[in-house]
């Protein structure tokens, strides 16, 4: 029998793959060798914001709409019939129980137009004197008047800062109309109501339903 005879390099090549296959099975089977990999995989994720999510409920949104709308209906409306009722016993007040007082223009104003070109009249103002007592207040009407002349008013003793003028006076009439525009807004606001307090009870009845079932 003849036995192989290997160089010497050839020894020396196998012998330093025999050494470096019997660390790396080493490595292998080490613990702390094998968890490197995890603690790699778990820092590999990123980190998702921090924070509460915003979502809007459409149910809420709406509800809030609603609400703010017929809040607002019944503000207005309570506002212009309060208005209207002011205004007329104003009117029924001076027509009544006016006295009539010496006006002294003071100052009289030019306003101007929509477009800032035509005059549209003067806003003028007079003193006077009820029971004792100055007063400074507006003049009804538009017309021209020169500072220092003297024109006819009508005050009411209870109020003697309500001024107004006799044509002014003849002119005026209390009327239901100034009631017109808050009873639309209140039928509006009736109607609005209605519908929503017949959604709900729609709403009321499929949830009943749907919970008997």
């Amino acid at each position: 029998m003849v036995t192989p005879v290997f160089p010497a390099r050839e020894l020396a090549r196998t012998a330093r793959r025999a050494t470096d296959r019997a660390i790396y099975d080493r490595r292998i089977g080490d613990p702390e060798h094998r968890s490197i990999p995890r603690r790699a995989s778990r820092a590999a994720p990123v980190a998702a914001l921090r924070g509460a999510e915003v979502g809007a409920d459409p149910g809420r949104v709406v509800r809030v709409l609603v609400a703010v709308t017929l809040t607002t209906l019944g503000v207005v409306s309570a506002i212009l019939f309060v208005a209207g009722a002011h205004k007329n016993a104003q009117i029924d007040e001076l027509r009544s129980h006016g006295i009539k007082v010496e006006v002294t223009v003071s100052s009289c104003l030019g306003l101007l137009g929509g477009s800032g070109s035509n005059a549209a009249g003067y806003a003028c103002r007079g003193s006077y004197e009820v029971s004792g007592r100055q007063f400074v207040e507006a003049i009804p009407g538009r017309g021209q008047r020169t500072p220092g002349a003297t024109v006819v008013g009508v005050v009411s003793p209870r109020d003697p800062r309500l001024l107004s003028t006799p044509a002014q006076i003849r002119a005026d009439r209390s009327s239901w109309r100034v009631f017109i525009t808050p009873a639309v807004l209140a039928l509006a606001l009736l109607g609005a109501l209605a519908a929503v307090l017949t959604g709900w009870r729609a709403r009321r009845r499929v949830g009943s339903y749907m919970g008997g079932v």
